[in-house]
């Protein structure tokens, strides 16, 4: 017998989500169930009482009173009719708030716990469980064992669903694996290993039935080594030490052997077995188990040195031991910033963090663009734009705020420009919120021309255009399409580029010679638009070529910024998506180039991007999201990826020789590319 609240004790009147009368009612359609071996009632009471028993994830402390009441009565139903009673008290026993139980029911719940593990197994190996059932039931089985891997009930997705939510169990971040439940899905290649010795499970359990059903099974091609590990797994009951791929690969032989119907259950049970492989963060890129990525807070998780292949967040990736090297002989790895310090993974100094003085010019909004003004003989300036049309100057080698904050927008400062003109003047341009358009000087920090103009929707992008004839031109770009050629010193109209008039994100300058760009635009709808601003009539290509449209197609790809990437063959362009993935493009032919860098959750949102080629080296490209916190900075020739957690609310970026400028929600940080 199970220790039990009585019904009439005053003690449920303290508890919340249900009542006592409540509980009596369910227990008699329970009773009767039993008595006749008929009836269904009971399930849509039962069905009921639990929105009271766990609301929006949150149990009640009623849940701990009713319950042993409750698995008693379940436990006397035949097992082929309670698999939905366990299921949901699988799902209250791994909910994410589970208050304390309290003193004087805790006797009466962890009994209660150990009927409904016994009663449950009956129901595990009942016959004509539903396959996309059976897994949860397997899992709610584990939950009342009390192993942290139970918790993966919350966490596996529908059958219908191919997307899989890890948590890195050492930094913390998301790992969103697209498309891992797809058919055909892909195993791991070898089984999980278990302990030396195997840990055993102390008392009585009911796992050993388990175990000698599963002693009848002959596994397909390439089961066994998984069989012999969930037969090894049942027969030792589970114990907390085992670890929780292997408790997965259990459910997944289980689901396999036992799953209605049998084809339905083999389906199913490759799709879980998957689950007991590994993935590599996107973040730390360290690699761990799957089951160490859904458990919450999993005891005992390390990082694995050596697995033979894992799941990125792009999909399935080849792994062999720690990242790989890159050309440089410098591992790919994760960046941290300590103090003013910027640091590897393994700790050691990469170079110093410094924070532009004056660069918050508002407790709201931050930098929201940024441009860099290298002038012969003189220092590199960067410009930064704040949120009330505010500039300021620095000088990039000491930090030192040489103008500012300069005046002039009437509204924030979204997009800016410099504008190298052929008498040797360098301007720096800035375009508005409410669409003006100002020129400045950057060495005296006086506006060349006042702000004006007023463009619906603001200007959502600028660069400079030089043609052939010598003339070097302002570019900007609206979201309601407009694309405008201007006369840096006069302000006046020369052009017009966008003949479709597609609503403009991003907008770029492509070099194709030393007196001659095209501009690369990506619209709204993600698609990339080339135009040579050198032709008079926007409807003729000029030099232009468009990008081709059966790769974009192929890869899915959705263009949301553009960039231009100098390499030592000549500049390609860059095209960055909203879930962080880049590729490149041959502007000469507008073919792709290379394979591209996979997307990343960690970067996936609005994209910002810049790229450089610092002191002559490598070319590299930087990716971030809007108001992410976490950078990628990838070397295409070489292929090595770093990941940079910059610990501020990302904006905007830019380049400054060896220098990446970061513009944030709070000002300007400058760290190095290459190490100091």
């Amino acid at each position: 017998m199970i220790p039990k609240l009585p019904l009439h004790d005053p003690r449920w009147r303290d508890l919340e989500g249900v009542t006592a009368d409540e509980v009596r009612a369910l227990l008699e359609q329970m009773a009767s169930t039993a008595a006749t071996g008929t009836g269904d009632e009971w399930r849509r009471t039962w069905t009921h009482l639990t929105g009271g028993l766990m609301d929006d994830g949150v149990v009640s402390d009623g849940a701990y009173a009713a319950l042993p009441h409750l698995v008693e009565a379940a436990a006397a139903l035949p097992p082929e009719q309670t698999v939905d009673f366990w299921v949901d008290l699988g799902f209250l026993m791994t909910a994410d708030h589970r208050p304390p139980v309290p003193a004087d029911l805790g006797a009466g719940f962890s009994a209660a716990l150990r009927v409904a593990e016994r009663a449950a197994t009956r129901s595990l190996l009942a016959t004509g469980t539903p396959a996309q059932t059976y897994p949860h039931l397997a899992l709610s089985c584990v939950a009342f064992t009390g192993h942290h891997i139970a918790s993966a009930l919350q966490r596996i997705p529908d059958s219908q669903e191919s997307e899989l939510l890890l948590v890195c169990p050492g930094c913390g971040s998301d790992t969103e694996i697209p498309e891992f439940f797809v058919n055909p899905v892909r195993p791991p290649v070898e089984s999980p290993e278990l302990p030396d010795p195997v840990p055993v499970r102390q008392g009585e359990h009911p796992w050993g039935e388990v175990a000698a059903v599963l002693e009848q099974e002959t596994p397909g091609e390439g089961w066994e080594p998984f069989l012999r590990v969930a037969r090894e797994v049942a027969a030792v009951g589970l114990p907390p030490e085992t670890p929780g791929q292997a408790v997965l690969c259990l459910v997944a032989v289980l689901v396999a052997a036992k799953g209605a119907p049998q084809r339905d259950g083999r389906e199913r049970a490759r799709q879980l077995m998957s689950l007991t492989g590994y993935f590599r963060c996107w973040d730390c890129e360290r690699t761990w188990t799957i089951a160490d990525g859904l458990a919450e807070n999993p005891d005992g998780a390390h990082p694995r040195s050596h697995p033979t292949e894992a799941w990125t967040d792009s999909g399935w990736s080849a792994v062999t031991g720690e990242p790989a090297a890159g050309g440089t002989g410098e591992t790919a790895t994760r960046f941290r910033r300590e103090g003013n310090a910027l640091l590897a993974a393994d700790g050691t100094r990469w170079g110093r963090i410094s924070d532009f003085p004056d660069s918050a010019p508002g407790s709201i909004g931050g930098v929201d663009s940024l441009a860099v003004v290298s002038r012969p003989g003189q220092p590199t300036l960067v410009a930064g734009a704040g949120d009330r049309g505010m500039l300021y100057l620095w000088d990039a080698a000491d930090g030192r705020l040489v103008h500012g904050p300069l005046a002039g927008h009437p509204d924030r400062i979204r997009s800016m420009t410099v504008l190298p003109l052929s008498d040797g003047r360098i301007l720096l341009a800035s375009g508005g919120d409410a669409g003006t358009i100002a020129v400045w000087d950057p060495v005296t920090g006086r506006p060349v021309r006042e702000p004006a103009g007023n463009w619906p929707g603001g200007v959502t992008g600028m660069c400079t255009a030089t043609v052939p004839d010598g003339e070097t031109l302002l570019v900007t770009a609206t979201p309601r399409g407009a694309v405008r050629l201007w006369h840096p010193d006069t302000g006046e109209a020369v052009g017009r580029l966008n003949p479709y008039g597609s609503p403009i994100r991003s907008i770029a300058a492509v070099p194709i010679a030393a007196d001659h760009t095209l501009i690369a635009a990506a619209d709204t709808a993600g698609r990339v638009h080339v135009w040579d601003p050198a032709v008079d009539d926007p409807w003729e290509p000029g030099a232009a070529v468009q990008l081709s449209g059966r790769a974009l197609h192929d890869a899915d790809h959705r263009a949301a910024t553009v960039a231009a990437v100098p390499t030592h063959d000549g500049t390609v362009l860059a095209t960055g998506d909203d879930r962080g993935a880049v590729m490149l493009w041959d502007p000469a032919t507008g073919a792709p180039v290379g394979d591209g860098l996979p997307a990343s959750t960690g970067t996936a949102g609005l994209p910002v991007m810049t790229a450089a080629m610092p002191h002559g080296g490598r070319a590299v490209l930087v990716i971030g999201s809007r108001f992410g916190r976490n950078l990628r900075v990838w070397e295409p020739e070489s292929g090595t990826v770093r990941h940079i957690a910059v610990d501020v609310a990302v904006t905007c970026l830019a380049t400054a020789g060896p220098d990446l400028i970061v513009g944030h929600d709070h000002g300007v940080l400058r760290l190095p590319l290459t190490r100091q």
